[in-house]
């Protein structure tokens, strides 16, 4: 069945004044303005009075976290201290709560314009050790795209990690489930639902082993690479100190300095070390809000780009956030480049990072753009609530005016959000029972 999404109000694509057609799970034609299709369709979607959007990708979050937002003991502290704070929190989540803060997550992003996310979760706790396969049955559930990195930590504090005893795994532990994970759900196809990713947490929470073996297992199954990467410049002293080199220099020890590679923040990079990245094409997730919350610094994403280092964005942990909405965190990341980097960053600029920028990291040239043979991933946006009114350009609006709910959502070629909602999913219910478990969560530690 062919779909008409007919006259949009503005649609970030060239020659499609006109809207375009849907068929299946692809694009089939751009119209031009004034135009009906070349193509017989069978329905149409009035689109007059939506701004579309190709689906904005996530790159960057844990869903988990969404269980501890605002938490006051970890309220103004740096990441170091933070992490120390929720760590033993963590270490105490069960199933339940994993779905819950997972669907919770989901339905945030899809609302917000998402229809591609990454997750990274990294904390196992026993009882969790299928965590991943719970997060795959969820998106399954829901319908969205997803990329879910096999989180991991093996260096606890007792090897001089910062993580406690409680949330960590052994190395064998790791790599077998990472393979079995690869095995079960990874499809490398184009237009794939699930895709796994390798994902040690970070320089300061993981072993050498694992960040080597890690980097075979990603050849071996052609998959992609994730950690956190240069966040603070207590990671680099830490770096420093226990390995005798910067973050950017053991990575490339340890193999991962490669194209099947992103990394979460990329912030105190050098010169230098930018130009490796480029020469690499090692991608970065930008995560404005978790970085200016957490004081860490600011991400040099235009000279990163001029490298020729692809760059998306991610929202990070509804911990560090404190929130899943992917297009709050395009406005977020076009106010922060264009203090730092002038008029040269616009909001078309912010919307190819949520977009192409975001396909380009994860090698997924299929998604993130509206052409004929992409993947039908859109994202229609309503500009009639008050914070709109008086607009001049449409686009601009989105971004500058501060959107924040989608009106309407595709993924693959189905309407996942009709009328700002989802069908099928109960809001008020997913909230009061994600409410009770996040509350529920933290009276256990606090016991």
């Amino acid at each position: 069945m062919k779909l008409w999404i007919k006259n949009p109000l503005s649609i970030l694509a060239e020659n499609a004044g006109g809207g375009i057609v849907v068929e299946g799970t692809s694009i089939v034609e751009l119209v031009h303005s004034g135009a009906n299709p070349s193509l017989t369709y069978d329905s149409v979607f009035d689109a007059s009075s939506h701004v579309v959007l190709p689906g904005l990708i996530n790159l960057h979050h844990h869903f988990y976290q969404t269980l501890t937002r605002v938490y006051p003991a970890a309220l103004n502290k740096d990441l170091f201290p933070w992490l120390k704070t929720l760590y033993p929190i963590w270490s105490k989540l069960n199933p339940e709560a994993l779905l819950l803060g997972t669907r919770l997550a989901l339905a945030e992003l899809l609302l917000s314009g998402c229809t591609t996310t990454s997750d990274h979760h990294y904390v196992f706790p026993p009882g969790l050790e299928k965590a991943i396969d719970w997060q795959v049955e969820e998106a399954q559930q829901l319908g969205i795209r997803v990329v879910l990195c096999r989180g991991s930590m093996d260096r606890s504090q007792k090897d001089g990690g910062l993580p406690p005893d409680s949330v960590v795994q052994t190395s064998d532990e790791i790599l077998e489930d990472s393979e079995r994970l690869i095995n079960k759900y990874h499809n490398s196809n184009e237009g794939a639902m699930t895709q796994i990713a390798l994902a040690p947490c970070s320089p300061f929470s993981v072993s050498e082993e694992v960040m080597s073996e890690s980097s075979k297992l990603s050849k071996k199954h052609s998959v992609l690479l994730h950690t956190h990467l240069s966040e603070t410049e207590d990671e680099n002293s830490f770096c420093l100190d226990k390995m005798g080199c910067r973050p950017l220099d053991y990575l490339e020890q340890v193999g991962w300095l490669t194209d099947r590679t992103w990394l979460a923040h990329g912030i105190h990079f050098t010169d230098t070390e930018i130009q490796k990245l480029g020469a690499s094409k090692t991608g970065i997730a930008h995560c404005p809000s978790s970085n200016m919350l957490l004081s860490s610094g600011v991400c040099r994403v235009t000279q990163l780009e001029k490298s020729g280092v692809p760059v998306g964005i991610g929202v990070d942990g509804s911990a560090s956030n404190d929130t899943s909405n992917i297009m709050k965190e395009v406005r977020q990341a076009f106010l922060l480049q264009r203090l730092h980097n002038g008029s040269q960053v616009t909001h078309l600029t912010a919307l190819s990072w949520a977009t192409e920028g975001g396909a380009n990291v994860l090698r997924r040239p299929e998604i993130g753009r509206i052409k004929p043979g992409m993947q039908s991933d859109l994202a229609l946006f309503k500009l009639d609530e008050l914070r709109f009114s008086g607009y001049g350009d449409p686009l601009a609006a989105l971004v500058i005016c501060g959107a924040e709910r989608a009106d309407y959502v595709m993924v693959a070629g189905k309407w996942l959000v009709i009328d700002g909602q989802i069908p099928g999913l109960n809001l008020n219910e997913l909230k009061n029972q994600h409410h009770k478990a996040a509350t529920d969560l933290q009276a256990i530690y606090l016991k």
